[in-house]
């Protein structure tokens, strides 16, 4: 009975370890695939944006962006939206948020015209802190 075993007199124990190896390969994988892919995941309208040397200014809240594109088309978020109609929409879009705060975003060779009719309905609309979104100035210009 008290016999020793042949592995130097101690009992056999069972260990129990867990591999780490195939998880961490596994866990890489993905941070490569979300670093990819996150990049693309980035949706907006293409929109040469003018310079300026000024610094961006902090939010709380999700801005909300009205964009209007080079030949005058007015989109908030993704959808198209009319000047004659933008200030109805503003005023159901602001309604329920707390932060009457837009953003436009402008392309540099839109019409000072536009951008001013389209400050005007948002006024009209109740909104009157209005935010240019703009590029930093480059170094040499």
């Amino acid at each position: 009975m008290g016999a020793p075993t042949q592995h130097g007199g101690s009992s056999r124990m069972v260990l129990s370890e867990i591999n780490v190896t195939p998880l961490v390969d596994v866990m890489l994988v993905l941070l490569i695939i979300f670093m990819v892919t996150a990049p693309m995941m980035q949706q907006g309208l293409e929109v040469q944006l003018p310079e300026t040397a000024n610094s961006g200014v902090p939010t709380s809240e999700e801005p909300f962006i009205l964009v209007i594109k080079k030949d005058g088309a007015l989109f908030a978020g993704t959808a198209r939206v009319d000047m004659n109609a933008l200030g109805g929409k503003l005023k159901a879009i602001f309604a329920t948020r707390k932060d009457k705060q837009i953003y436009i975003q402008a392309d540099r060779q839109v019409d000072y015209g536009t951008v001013a009719e389209a400050m005007g309905e948002i006024r009209a609309a109740g909104i009157y802190q209005i935010g240019m979104i703009t590029l930093p100035k480059s170094g040499g210009k």
